[in-house]
């Protein structure tokens, strides 16, 4: 018999830790009660975040808004400042706050060499955050799941979306926060909770983008209708009181500065809120084709006329249905407040709109959908509910086979036209050829891309500055003829002139290199500080002396050339730096150069590039040699030796004292 000293110990069974064995069955428990919207959700995220992504750095072209955003937040994280420049309260930083901090967090400015692209990274991540919240705002007023998914699907990949969604507005940025809002306003339980989280998140979409405070009025409605009634005052109270505060943050902060009210030297707060309420120009009438409201509603229209259409016919509709009264209402005030009187319309207006449109287009086609069922399954309805469904019905199946075509043209050119190659090219022909010591007048859009290649930043000048910031002007006595160069945008082209100094630099330079057509074109174009008589006459002097030496050269019986080449010699079209070099080059025998062609950009400037082919009765390595041993005003850029011969590159910008 064994004894109890002596009895075998019971085996060892391994036991999974306790928080492991609980958290499987509720994962399984979280799944089975959310698969279904996981379901539906999670392609259209999906969907969303490819559109949006795929291309997004070749379309649209950037703009300068873009340019001034991310440069804003690209100083929070290198300067430690809230801009690049003097900020003036003309919007609330909270919204590049944001985007610097999502750049700090992922390190997109290090991932990408174009800063902007960076910034648009952040959009993409807002816009899909957007995405959830709009599914779940729709799930919350009682929208089926395929009508959720659908409003979702629309605001994320509909053309008039993506095109605003990509582009670096501090709009995107606010958007998911004015969802949320709602969102926490319909909150059923814990509604003093709810409500706090929907005033602190309205808070934070009014200090994104200011114009988000017209939703005001309809997120308050919102939670009256939704509160409880033993407990509204209360909830109401708490709700305002935070909304109160947030907002007293912002003049806080003027306050501490000291630029809370006007004053000699600086600026303030009231100002900024001055111009942006009272002072800007407004933009004109919808019937006038030049003015700037027509130009924003029109290219709203051409990106998605459906989408708008359906959209403002939902919102009348919606003021009759119950579950979303308060957002149709917000959506007919918001289109009626753009025809005010005198009042300023900015393009990204329309970004607040996108979400609440596509939610009401989808929520009166459920409603519509589900009267149709009803009728089919026996219910009662009155002839009013009857044909209006059926009218509906019949509507959005028609918006769906016009979107078809519609969706498919437009998303391509998003998906695959590299719209911004211009602004690219430019960049990089300045950061070939200019010297880092010039002084640039440039789109905001190019900004922190030319500081990171070695430009002073006080030498970078967003052209907008030149006429507005005192300690631009005050880095500038000369005005215009203190700056070197100017790159010319789209946006540059249309305020520029408005602009004194700008409209100077403009009249009073040449272009120099050109990329791309249209709106997209770019242009560099150097600053003649002694005007464009003095610059012109000295081109026409250099012209000459190119052309009289050139023709000197295509005589020369040790030149083998085509006549392409001759006549570009005798035109005066190749750089003179070049001629002397051959012709010191001719003096050891024969010299073959290959047909001459122009480098990117230079189309209408000299010829500076030149290949001596391999047929050249010299000697090549030689030639090389003596070519790369040169210094001074006739040392070539480049001398590359290539399957043809030698490729000779000259500087751009020839040195001072030798024509070019």
């Amino acid at each position: 018999m064994t004894t109890t000293t002596h009895r075998p110990a019971p085996p060892t069974v391994a036991t999974r830790p306790a928080s492991t064995t609980r958290s499987a069955p509720a994962a399984r428990s979280w799944l089975r009660a959310h698969g279904a919207n996981l379901v539906w959700l999670l392609p259209v995220m999906a969907i969303g975040a490819v559109i949006q992504a795929v291309n997004m750095a070749g379309s649209p072209q950037r703009i300068d808004d873009e340019g001034t955003y991310t440069a804003q937040a690209w100083a929070v994280q290198n300067l430690g400042s809230l801009a690049h420049y003097t900020y003036w309260y003309d919007h609330p930083p909270v919204g590049w706050l944001q985007i610097s901090a999502y750049t700090g967090l992922t390190g997109a400015f290090s991932r990408y060499d174009v800063a902007v692209i960076a910034a648009r990274e952040a959009m993409l991540f807002f816009t899909l955050v957007a995405v959830v919240l709009l599914w779940l705002l729709a799930r919350r007023i009682g929208l089926s799941r395929p009508a959720a998914a659908a409003a979702a699907l629309v605001f994320a990949v509909s053309p008039l979306a993506v095109q605003f969604h990509r582009t670096v507005y501090l709009d995107n940025v606010a958007t998911p926060w004015l969802l949320a809002a709602f969102l926490l306003a319909l909150s059923r339980r814990y509604q003093l909770a709810g409500f706090a989280a929907s005033a602190v998140s309205f808070g934070i979409a009014v200090l994104s983008k200011e114009t988000y405070l017209l939703a005001l009025p309809f997120l308050a409605w919102t939670m009256w209708r939704n509160a409880d009634h033993s407990t509204r005052r209360y909830t109401l109270s708490v709700a305002s009181a935070l909304l109160v505060l947030i907002g007293f943050s912002y003049v806080a902060l003027a306050a501490v500065k000291g630029e809370l009210l006007p004053g000699a030297g600086r600026v303030s707060l009231l100002e900024g809120i001055t111009y942006q309420l009272g002072s800007r120009e407004g933009s004109g009438s919808v019937f006038d084709t030049g003015s700037l409201f027509f130009q924003a509603v029109s290219q709203w229209w051409l990106l998605d006329p459906v989408l708008i259409t359906l959209g403002v016919l939902a919102a009348v509709i919606g003021l009759f249905q119950k579950r979303v009264r308060p957002i149709a209402a917000l959506v007919v005030f918001s289109v009626a407040i753009m025809f005010r009187p005198n009042g300023y319309l900015p393009v990204p207006y329309v970004i607040m709109l996108i979400p609440f449109a596509a939610l009401l287009v989808a929520a009166v086609s459920d409603s519509a959908v589900k009267a149709w069922r009803g009728r089919r399954a026996g219910g009662t309805a009155s002839v009013a509910s009857r044909v209006g469904s059926t009218a509906w019905i019949a509507l959005a199946l028609a918006g769906v086979v016009a979107i078809v075509p519609l969706w498919a043209v437009q998303l391509r050119g998003f998906t695959q036209s590299d719209l911004d190659q211009p602004m690219r090219s430019a960049e990089g022909w300045i950061a070939t050829n200019v010297p880092r010591d010039s002084r640039l007048l440039v789109d905001d859009a190019m900004w922190v891309d030319l500081v990171n290649d070695g430009f002073d930043r006080d030498n970078v000048i967003w052209f907008y500055k030149l006429d507005t910031d005192g300690a631009v002007e005050a880095q500038s006595p000369n005005g215009w003829r203190d700056s070197d160069y100017i790159v010319t945008t789209e946006s540059v082209r249309t305020s520029g002139p408005s602009a004194p100094e700008i409209s100077q630099a403009l009249t009073n330079s040449t272009v120099v290199a050109s990329f791309g057509t249209g709106d997209q074109q770019v242009d560099v174009r150097k600053i003649d500080p002694q005007g464009t008589a003095a610059a012109d006459e000295q081109a026409q002097a250099a012209a000459s002396a190119r052309s009289q030496v050139g023709a000197e050269l295509a005589e020369n019986p040790s030149l083998r050339a085509s006549d392409q080449v001759r006549s570009a010699l005798r035109d005066g079209r190749l750089d003179s730096r070049a001629v002397i070099v051959l012709a010191q080059l001719m003096v050891n025998g024969p010299v073959t150069v290959g047909d001459l062609q122009a480098l990117p950009g230079e189309a209408e400037q000299p010829y500076r590039q030149v290949l001596i082919a391999n047929s050249s009765g010299v000697d090549l390595d030689l030639a090389r040699a003596y070519l790369t041993g040169l210094d001074g005003a006739y040392a070539p850029q480049h001398v590359e030796k290539t399957a043809d011969g030698l490729l000779v590159t000259f500087s751009a910008i020839a040195p001072a004292g030798v024509i070019g």
